[in-house]
């Protein structure tokens, strides 16, 4: 189920700023990370040697879906790592005046521009585009006369 509920399509609405992005992979870390401490439990292994003492034809549907598991548990570590070392650029679209706001952006941009080139999951088009609309919806959202 948590499988089937990470590969759907994320709908938001267009309004929300950056630390909902970041809220989003917390919560995804904490449920994938429920799931592997799962898997290391010594119930699953004993099902697991059971199953490799049967040569049962469902180890390999038990595999392929750790390997989602695990997977989708290192997107989100690596996307929480990333988001949170954007926490004190994108601050200032929360707590500060326009002018601070203002000087803040070149910052936040570079950040978003490092964790394109490194990151190994966040640097599609897609959530990059998705960030820079969070931040532009912030920025909107918090002085909306002044933008």
């Amino acid at each position: 189920k948590v499988l089937a509920e990470n590969d759907q399509l994320r709908k938001e609405a267009d309004d929300l700023g950056p630390r909902v992005e970041l809220d989003y992979w917390k919560k995804k870390l904490s449920k994938f990370s429920y799931l592997m401490e799962q898997l290391k439990s010594p119930e699953v292994k004993a099902v697991l040697g059971v199953l490799t003492a049967a040569k049962s034809k469902l180890l390999k549907k038990w595999r392929a879906l750790d390997i989602r598991i695990t997977d989708a548990a290192n997107e989100a570590k690596d996307n929480v790592k990333y988001l949170y070392s954007l926490e004190k650029y994108y601050d200032p679209l929360y707590n500060n005046d326009p002018v601070s706001m203002l000087d803040a952006i070149p910052g936040l941009i570079n950040a978003i521009k490092m964790i394109q080139s490194i990151s190994q999951y966040y640097n599609t088009s897609e959530k990059i585009s998705s960030l820079f609309v969070k931040v532009g919806a912030q920025q909107e959202k918090k002085f909306p006369d002044y933008l």
